[in-house]
């Protein structure tokens, strides 16, 4: 396997051909905050807060779906990276309805965890307040569609790791959303097969187990990429621990 070397904040990295920017920065030790990205699904690049700037010419690349290149030379902690971050959370708090007092994700949200490490004490966008619905159609989750954040982790893991494609992304702009089969009410849904897979990966209370309650949300990460380890394991494409 070929070895690519590169600089991170003036630090020099090797990792392997085919490896991500993100993958490069996090060998060199540096953070990096992510929201849609979760190890074992396909980045997408959405959140864009994992945006790191090359030295020549300061461009602003997403970490997590750009290659690493040979001779590469990035930045991941600037003044204006600093900046678009503490921006995009704020954007993120104002374009939906997040309210952590009362969130069963809070102590365990991602976002929340972000606002703390970007400084975020308050938003400089108007709250938009959208009128969104809550669906509690399913016999054991419901999902409330004024915490999601669009990440599509849901959609990715439903898709790559439980194989049963019950989430999508409808609509555009203001109006995108997650929806269930065809955009029908969750609990209709067929191919549905309850796994719990959509609620352990998603990063706020947006999706959630019927009986938590405002802080009892316990999420799990980690599971698809362990899901896929193991799946990968069974086929002999990855060796054993």
């Amino acid at each position: 396997m070929s070895v690519l070397t590169l600089t991170v904040d003036g630090l020099e990295v090797a990792v392997p051909d085919g490896a991500s920017l993100l993958e490069a920065v996090r060998a060199a030790g540096a953070e990096l905050p992510t929201l849609c990205h979760l190890e074992g699904l396909t980045p997408v690049g959405a959140c864009r807060l994992c945006l790191v700037e090359l030295e020549d010419g300061g461009r602003l690349l997403p970490a997590c779906t750009t290659a690493a290149a040979e001779g590469m030379a990035v930045r991941t902690d600037t003044a204006q990276l600093r900046g678009y971050r503490r921006m995009a959370v704020e954007l993120f708090f104002a374009e939906g309805n997040h309210v952590c007092a009362f969130c069963v994700a809070s102590g365990s949200c991602e976002l929340q965890a972000l606002a703390v490490a970007v400084g975020m004490d308050h938003s400089r966008f108007p709250y938009q307040y959208p009128p969104r619905r809550v669906d509690a159609s399913h016999p054991r989750f419901v999902i409330d569609h004024h915490r999601c954040i669009l990440c599509t982790r849901c959609v990715r893991v439903c898709d790559e790791v439980e194989g049963a494609h019950v989430w999508d992304v409808a609509q555009r702009g203001a109006q995108c959303s997650i929806i269930a089969g065809f955009d029908q009410p969750w609990g209709e849904v067929e191919a549905c097969t309850s796994c719990g897979k959509c609620v352990d990966v998603c990063p706020t209370g947006a999706i959630f187990h019927k009986d938590d309650t405002t802080t009892e949300k316990q999420v799990h990460p980690p599971r698809p990429q362990l899901l896929r380890r193991a799946r990968e394991q069974q086929l002999g494409r990855h060796p054993c621990p």
